[in-house]
């Protein structure tokens, strides 16, 4: 049993929230070498790397795998958790045939919404551990709030985020900071009140307005600039970009660990010499494009799913992805798409 003590260096979980407009996206630029996963396009106006905008939340996750494992910068942001959370309801609705979260019944809809979002904290806990900063960025809103030892109500500030999800990420986070305008009510001489100022501030602890923290002792409100926080963030060297050294063989490795569990049959197949091609949007149906999005970070050509769909007797091979059953799109292969591409990788049997 090993007793350790002292400060231990590590990358930081920061969120940031506030008004719509702010500036919360370009404070997120000014981390170190950041990527964007930019589920709303706030950073069209922005100099920045970025993903592919994620158009379903199994491409989100594969972007934040994609960091963990090549570790291509020094900060991944999330650029916004609300929205992301967006793709979260449509893949949970999605793979339980429902049109809507309210459709479980009872609550449960966030239960799984709670136990879905926290896949990717997960994920990025492991995206911590390999050196690099995440980033959450979100929009907030006013709510009532009563407290139940107290008479009346107030408003208070909270991020534009589901009763359960909220929570969840303000545990997760090292920091979470709480960004608006400061302004001033005066008595303009003739007995109207009237609002100055409009100075954007950065609030980092807790106060019944709103939700903050931080471990660094930091002050409890300063100008919304980066370098206000810029030495809490760990001091690393330039991290390099691993370019991918054998996808087959990393696929390969998670198909056989899901053989082992039983979570699905084998597929024996002559192997396949034509890599895949880049694939072309056909379909401007929503559920088709996150599909076809998947398939192209994957580099998946839609021969190659064809085969596989055929082969497990879903369809015949000739049939078109379009004319697929939207159901099965989304409940089957987008939801499983990670158990989908293992699948091909097993079936071609080369690398992409």
């Amino acid at each position: 049993m090993n007793i350790s003590s002292g400060i231990i260096p590590s990358a930081q979980k920061i969120v940031v929230y506030g008004p719509e407009g702010i500036g919360k996206s370009t404070f997120a630029s000014k981390f170190p070498d950041p990527v964007f996963s930019d589920t709303e396009g706030s950073t069209k106006k922005l100099d920045v790397k970025r993903f592919d905008a994620p158009s379903s939340w199994e491409m989100l996750l594969m972007q934040a795998q994609y960091v963990r494992d090549y570790k291509p910068c020094k900060t991944y942001v999330i650029d916004t958790a609300d929205w992301a959370e967006r793709l979260c309801i449509q893949s949970v609705c999605a793979r339980a045939n429902k049109s809507g979260i309210e459709d479980f019944g009872y609550g449960k809809g966030y239960v799984y919404l709670r136990d879905e979002f926290g896949k990717l904290l997960n994920l990025l806990e492991e995206v911590i551990a390999a050196g690099v900063n995440v980033v959450f960025t979100a929009h907030s809103f006013l709510r009532k709030f009563e407290q139940p030892d107290e008479m009346g109500a107030y408003d208070r500030y909270e991020m534009k985020l589901s009763k359960f999800v909220s929570p969840m990420l303000k545990e997760w986070a090292d920091a979470v900071f709480f960004v608006n305008y400061k302004t001033y009510v005066i008595d303009d001489g003739n007995g109207k009140k009237k609002a100055q100022g409009g100075q954007r501030v950065m609030y980092t602890t807790h106060n019944p307005c709103w939700d903050a923290k931080n471990r660094d002792n930091l002050p409890e409100e300063l100008p919304f600039d980066f370098e206000q926080i810029r030495h809490i963030l760990p001091e690393t060297g330039a991290v390099q970009a691993t370019a991918p050294q054998n996808a087959k063989q990393q696929a390969m490795d998670q198909l056989n660990a899901m053989e082992d569990k039983g979570d699905f049959e084998e597929v024996v197949e002559s192997p396949k010499e034509s890599p895949a091609e880049p694939q072309t949007l056909h379909s401007r149906d929503p559920v088709i494009q996150q599909l076809y999005d998947l398939m192209n970070e994957s580099h998946v050509g839609e021969e190659e799913l064809r085969a596989v769909i055929a082969d497990k007797g879903y369809y015949p091979k000739e049939t078109s992805i379009e004319n697929y059953d939207k159901d099965f799109i989304s409940g089957c292969l987008i939801a499983a798409w990670d158990q989908v591409y293992a699948q091909i990788c097993e079936y071609n049997s080369v690398p992409f």
